[in-house]
């Protein structure tokens, strides 16, 4: 084994992290459920969802 090692092909890329700069949030409707007796209605507010439009990497 007196070989010497080679760099993959192509080179491994060094870690780094890319976040897209436009964020979009939206939320969602609220959830109902009604508990009985005696009749009660709890609201649940919806969750808020974040995402954005171009790609999000994250390597190592």
């Amino acid at each position: 084994c007196g070989e010497l090692c080679l760099p993959c092909e192509p080179p491994c890329p060094q870690p780094w992290a890319n976040a897209c700069n436009e964020l979009c949030v939206t939320s969602c409707e609220d959830s109902r459920a009604v508990i009985s007796p005696p009749p009660v209605v709890l609201t649940f507010p919806g969750p808020i969802l974040s995402s954005c439009p171009q790609e999000s990497v994250v390597g190592s």
